[in-house]
């Protein structure tokens, strides 16, 4: 089973919640401060989730 650890600074489920979310199909995990990255600073996780500088921008 994969250690539930937040996707941006690693830290675990034991040291501050998480929150979960899939993409391609794999569940993933990142924590309330690293959140804002995920989503306003997407690319820089570009690295940690394969395919993400792909995604286009949401239709506002």
């Amino acid at each position: 089973m994969k250690e539930k650890t937040c996707l941006n600074c690693n830290r675990t489920d034991a040291q501050i919640p998480l929150i979960t979310f899939t993409f391609k199909g794999e569940e993933q995990y990142i924590c309330p401060q690293c959140l804002p990255v995920l989503i306003h600073k997407t690319q820089q996780l570009a690295d940690k989730l394969p395919g993400v500088e792909t995604t286009p921008p949401a239709a506002h």
